[in-house]
């Protein structure tokens, strides 16, 4: 039996079912991770989600941004441009079960005998694995039931609150819990989110470190994230492991076994965003 974490699929549909092909995955024995971002940019984001709810018992997902974002059109009944290709989702016969489906997906996975903890961005600084598992399970709370859902993709959306304090209420503890475990990138050095740096790090601007050289998470479990395609699947801490390579941007979709933590990549197909 094996475990693949897979980084941010986007829709490339394609890229996925030859990554499957590739490590040999064998669904009477082996486990799927993914790492969220499953649809969004890429050309086959309903093949995507029609894959991975046909075999939703050999996979672990956590939710991403984008997965989010494509939830709160759903349930607000917002508009998309006419060229977005989620489009396809929304129009789909299966719509309104797809997303009953996703809305009810987790924000973080851990597993103690694996000794892995998967979110889609990483884990905010000054968050332990309790914190972590108690802040994702409150949300996923909120996503189980459509009323307050509904209510909580209304007011989704904000930079703000930037920094996590244990007496945070209601839509802004929400929204520090949705950014830091679904856009979180780099932060400042007292843990507070930063959305403007999307760079590569050590091109950042001063003062701002990535979220993993301020956390102590990797002390009590190793961790699994996707989100930020510019690390090129390459975080400097130990027990962290960054698995978006940049697929939709036409650089590689990667898998990471977790037993052994080797590392397999296919190539994009082409440049798809």
């Amino acid at each position: 039996m094996a475990t693949y974490a897979i980084g941010d699929i986007q829709g490339c549909y394609d890229e996925f079912r030859l990554l499957l092909k590739k490590v040999q995955f064998n669904p009477s024995r082996d486990q799927l991770w993914l790492a969220g971002d499953l649809i969004s940019r890429g050309p086959k984001s309903l093949e995507v989600l029609n894959y991975i709810y046909e075999h939703q018992d050999l996979c672990d997902i956590v939710l991403g941004n984008h997965d989010l974002h494509l939830l709160a059109v759903y349930y607000t009944n917002s508009k998309l441009p006419k060229k977005d290709d989620l489009n396809r989702i929304l129009a789909a016969d299966n719509v309104k079960t797809l997303m009953k489906w996703l809305r009810k997906q987790r924000l973080a996975v851990h597993d103690k005998q694996l000794d892995f903890l998967m979110t889609h961005a990483g884990v905010p600084p000054g968050w332990d694995l309790n914190q972590t598992l108690a802040c994702a399970y409150e949300l996923e709370q909120v996503l189980e039931h459509k009323d307050s859902a509904v209510d909580f993709f209304q007011h989704m959306y904000g930079n703000k609150p930037n920094h996590w304090h244990k007496n945070l209420k209601g839509i802004e503890r929400l929204r520090f819990i949705t950014n830091g475990f679904t856009r979180m990138r780099f932060c400042h050095q007292d843990g507070s989110l930063d959305f403007k740096s999307k760079s590569t790090p050590g091109k950042q601007a001063k003062g701002l470190s990535p979220w993993y050289e301020l956390s102590d998470i990797g002390q009590e479990t190793q961790v699994v994230f996707g989100h930020w395609a510019a690390l090129e699947g390459r975080a400097k801490a130990k027990r962290i492991y960054a698995i978006d390579t940049g697929c939709v941007w036409g650089n590689r979709l990667t898998a990471l076994r977790l037993e052994d933590q080797k590392r397999f990549h296919v190539q994009a197909l082409r440049k798809w965003s």
